[in-house]
């Protein structure tokens, strides 16, 4: 009985440490690049065989995207849409007939805000992200981030 039960508790850990494991690991930096003007990176990194996905998507694709909510702070304005710098690779698979924009490796999201006014503040929302292998795929994943405007 001790050793059902002791086999158990092993089973039980290894699932809950398997299911907060995630291939991603998100950064969350900002850089003042002039007066009330910043650039917000928002850096995934990703491990060796596992891939992220562009915000963007072929029309047949089946991955879901990359989303970034922002939360709403009247004392800033974005500008623009948020850009990915890293090196996009368009997935095609023939067989099934689906293609996807997705990155390897890196992947440094960047949003560009101003400030209304010369205030402290916080950027803040979260990321919702799927990650995939070549052989299955994750759920998708919610992050929050919270970075401070100085």
């Amino acid at each position: 009985m001790k050793r059902i039960i002791g086999s158990l508790a092993i089973l039980l850990v290894t699932i809950s440490a398997n299911a907060q494991m995630s291939p991603v690991t998100w950064s969350f930096s900002m850089n003042k690049t002039g007066d009330k003007t910043y650039e917000i990176h928002m850096k995934a990194t990703i491990q060796p065989g596992w891939h992220l996905y562009s915000q963007s998507q072929p029309d047949d694709a089946i991955a879901i995207p990359t989303a970034f909510t922002i939360s709403p702070n009247p004392l800033f304005k974005t500008e623009g849409k948020i850009s990915e710098i890293g090196k996009m690779e368009k997935m095609k698979d023939a067989t099934l007939g689906i293609s996807a924009n997705q990155y390897s490796n890196t992947v440094d999201f960047v949003q560009k805000i101003k400030l209304k006014a010369n205030a402290k503040t916080n950027f803040s929302g979260n990321v919702e992200y799927q990650t995939c292998d070549d052989k299955k795929c994750l759920p998708p994943k919610k992050v929050n981030f919270n970075i401070a405007l100085k």
